[in-house]
């Protein structure tokens, strides 16, 4: 069975592949079979693959992720409203 990172549950997947004779042969000189190869090719992906951020870190409230967003507010320049007009987002094009 494979356990994706991503996913809750098992999944099973049977992939077939048409290995160049070259590659086989590669493989094989190796002491190897091309599917323990490919096998380890993959592992090895997943192995590297990043880690996605929701699964890096405990998920935050409401609340502490409202006071992060508000930690810096105090640094936020204060604008004129005519700087939020459409026209001033879009000066540039026609």
């Amino acid at each position: 069975m494979v356990f994706s990172r991503l996913a809750c549950y098992a999944f099973r997947m049977q992939i077939t592949v048409d290995i160049p004779d070259e590659l086989a042969a590669k493989v094989q000189a190796r002491g190897l079979t091309p599917e323990s190869y490919v096998r380890g090719l993959i592992e090895d992906a997943e192995r590297s693959a990043p880690v996605p951020i929701h699964l890096r870190e405990p998920r935050m409230s409401i609340e502490e992720f409202l006071e992060a967003m508000a930690a810096n507010s105090d640094k936020i320049p204060v604008l004129p409203d005519e700087a939020f007009t459409r026209e001033s987002f879009y000066q540039d094009h026609d």
